[in-house]
């Protein structure tokens, strides 16, 4: 997968002090960057917990459950977007459908 971009991961862990997110989200990174998912079962198969909250938006758990991170995937162009990284209180203050 192509992901845009991971300067938004890195800024999160940085600038946020949450170094404790920069290996569980440089891990992620590079699963996604080998990964072809070519339908949201693709993703599933991997990231069980993973939710589908509709228009693309894919929703995973990062750090034990601790961050959300929200990305975009574009699956005919195999390309994924960083939408959104923060915690569960941060999360339930965006609408994530629009993101």
């Amino acid at each position: 997968m192509r992901i845009i971009a991971l300067r938004t991961l890195r800024d999160f862990w940085h600038q946020s002090g949450r170094l404790d997110a920069e290996q569980p989200l440089k891990a992620w990174y590079a699963e996604a960057k080998k990964a072809k998912w070519k339908e949201p079962q693709n993703i599933k198969d991997r990231y069980r917990s993973a939710s589908f909250v509709g228009k693309n938006r894919v929703v995973f758990n990062v750090a034990g459950n601790k961050y959300r991170l929200v990305v975009f995937v574009k699956y005919e162009t195999l390309t994924v977007y960083i939408r959104f990284i923060g915690t569960h209180v941060e999360y339930d203050k965006i609408d994530v459908k629009e993101v």
